[in-house]
């Protein structure tokens, strides 16, 4: 793992200190961004090794924050994950299609969590 940095997405408060302090407990660097406009910013900026990205966001979505990623050159092969409460039958598909590296369900759960975000840090790694 070696310390890879993640850019958390989430304008919750509550479930933004659950990314913080699960990723940090496994060794993960956070950057956090509280909306879309931001968080193409940061990745711009920081490159970081993965994206988990809230789709219900203040300014833009994660859909077209997504899309704003894919089309820089700088941030175009970082995985980003959907983190949405959005998890009926098809939503899952929907997001991968839209472009998204994979999907987590809110409620979270933690290990399923770390175990996506171990699996595409070491895909980007690789």
């Amino acid at each position: 793992m070696a310390g890879e940095q993640v850019l958390v997405v989430e304008d919750n408060e509550k479930n933004m200190k659950l990314f913080r302090d699960v990723l940090a407990a496994t060794g993960y660097r956070t950057l956090e961004a509280t909306t879309g406009v931001r968080a193409v910013e940061l990745a711009t900026e920081h490159a970081p090794d993965l994206v988990l990205m809230d789709i219900r966001l203040p300014d833009i979505d994660g859909v077209e924050a997504l899309s704003r990623l894919r089309a820089n050159q700088r941030t175009t092969s970082i995985p980003v994950l959907a983190v949405t409460a959005q998890a009926m039958h098809g939503d899952r598909e929907r997001f991968l299609a839209a472009g998204f590296d994979d999907h987590i369900a809110k409620p979270v759960d933690v290990l399923q969590l770390v175990d996506t975000v171990r699996r595409h840090c070491g895909e980007r790694a690789a």
